[in-house]
């Protein structure tokens, strides 16, 4: 059966199509308040459409999985009939000659592409997404595929687009140099990547976590446009469906949002185990747009910058540990998170917080204030020996490492010096100081934050606890930005 022409397709839609988005597999036809997706008739190495029959599946898969984080968006699966003739018709009569999905329309320049571009995207808006995508995760179906199996398949078919480039379209020796970084990378991390689904991180994902594939939607991130042809292909480790996204902000220079999306992800559903596999899983994903991006000679400068960056991510440096301490209200939290993008492998340093662990310890959500009876010195001794033995599986792992706790104590401040002897890997004491009246202040005025520290508790920490004599102390009595510099200058 002939498929019907695309430009008979958009005929059918009133009011006309405004726009058409094209890409190698699909069409979107913009009309109105309607968006109308129609898979193209193509069979690649990883995805066939050949047949009106497998695009009706893919169709209506498309409805069924995007449902689960955009239910307000994929509206249905909807029959292009022809009838005797000859005319098409969205109306049920004659035979179905092709499949649409029908979606709701939102604006194009609110996917995360288009506001990165225009410098839209804010921290809260990025925070607020790993935090859906971590739920979502979450909720996610198990699946009995082998992480191991994900990486052989992604290789194979990485490898299989490589080999079909024209001559030249990309460095010979820079793409030889990734393959076997990569397959290094592969056999190095081979016995964690068997232990991932019995650690229950894989998924069916979403597959093709991109920003493009990311809108704001009334002033909500939506996740949409799910791989939804290959059930393999999204039956993924978790850590790998977020590397894509991970990568995408890397590509634009964004580390600083990578490095914050993350932390949130991680903050939600810790992975210190998983943590080894980053620098693979993005070199993958790279890998997997450079090859798109090399099959146009227009394309070819930027498929040799995904190549950089592939072969950048498995060349990550020795771990680091950071240790950022001082009294409640110095902003230790500020200023981990402005410091993580500055250190460690494709995405900077992995951010552990005594506040959130404490949290995490007790069972209850993340700003849900303790009672005082929770902060006794068992509890506390508890929360630093989970800090430091997390530090120790994501330091093993090649993560670097930045601990935010108060760290008055020289027990605590023992405890962590002998895990940097046992790694033997560089560490440095940050101490942040201000003046107690800069310290009361904030802590009075501090909303929507894991800390349960008041002004009683400033009031008791200046008369109790002592700093470290052998850390670089940090004067952080003027703000965030002067702290940011000042931290840098000495861990420089």
């Amino acid at each position: 059966m002939t498929e019907p022409n695309p430009a008979d397709i958009a005929a059918l839609f009133a009011p006309a199509p405004d726009d058409v988005i094209e890409t190698h597999i699909s069409r979107v036809f913009l009309a109105g308040d309607r968006a109308w997706k129609l898979k193209k008739a193509v069979a690649l190495p990883y995805v066939d459409f050949s047949t009106l029959e497998k695009r009706r599946i893919a169709c209506e898969r498309e409805v069924a999985l995007n449902r689960r984080t955009a239910p307000d968006l994929y509206l249905g699966c909807r029959a292009v009939y022809r009838d005797a003739a000859g005319r098409l018709s969205l109306d049920p009569q004659g035979a179905p000659v092709e499949w649409l999905v029908e979606m709701r329309r939102f604006d194009a320049r609110q996917t995360l592409d288009r506001l990165l571009a225009d410098g839209a995207v804010t921290p809260a808006m990025i925070t607020t997404l790993a935090a859906g995508i971590a739920a979502f995760h979450a909720r996610a179906e198990p699946v009995q595929r082998e992480a191991t199996a994900m990486v052989a398949q992604t290789i194979a078919l990485n490898d299989a687009a490589f080999a079909n480039l024209p001559a030249g379209a990309l460095p010979t020796e820079a793409l030889a140099g990734f393959r076997a970084a990569q397959q290094a990378e592969v056999e190095r991390r081979r016995p964690l990547l068997k232990q991932r689904r019995a650690d229950g991180r894989m998924r069916h994902g979403h597959g093709d976590l991109h920003l493009r594939n990311i809108a704001v939607i009334d002033g909500h991130p939506v996740l949409f446009d799910c791989l939804e042809f290959d059930d393999d292909l999204a039956a993924i480790d978790t850590l790998y469906d977020l590397a894509f996204l991970l990568m995408d902000l890397l590509q634009q220079r964004r580390g600083d949002l990578a490095s914050l999306a993350l932390n949130a992800w991680l903050e939600a559903m810790p992975d210190d185990a998983g943590m080894a596999l980053l620098p693979l899983y993005v070199a993958l994903r790279a890998a997997i747009r450079c090859h798109i991006a090399a099959l146009t000679e227009a394309g070819r400068g930027e498929a040799a910058r995904y190549l950089a960056l592939a072969r950048q991510a498995l060349n990550p440096p020795a771990p680091r540990l950071i240790l950022v301490g001082g009294l409640s209200g110095t902003g230790k939290s500020t200023l981990a998170r402005a410091l993580a993008p500055d250190f460690g492998g494709p995405c900077g340093a992995v951010i552990l917080r005594s506040d959130t662990i404490r949290k995490a310890l007790h069972n209850v959500p993340v700003l849900q204030r303790l009672p005082k009876d929770s902060y006794t010195p068992d509890s506390s001794r508890r929360v630093y020996a989970v800090l430091l033995e997390r530090a120790r599986m994501l330091l093993q792992g090649g993560a670097s490492v930045i601990l935010d706790a108060v760290y008055g104590k020289p027990d605590e401040r023992d405890a962590a010096a002998a895990l940097v002897r046992e790694m033997n890997c560089r560490c440095d004491g940050l101490w942040l100081t201000a003046a107690p009246e800069i310290l009361t202040a904030r802590v009075a005025t501090r909303r929507h934050d894991a800390s349960d520290a008041t002004e009683e508790v400033v009031r008791w920490q200046l008369q109790h606890l002592s700093p470290p004599a052998d850390w670089k102390t940090v004067d952080a009595g003027a703000g965030p930005n002067e702290t940011l510099s000042r931290a840098r200058a000495v861990l420089a």
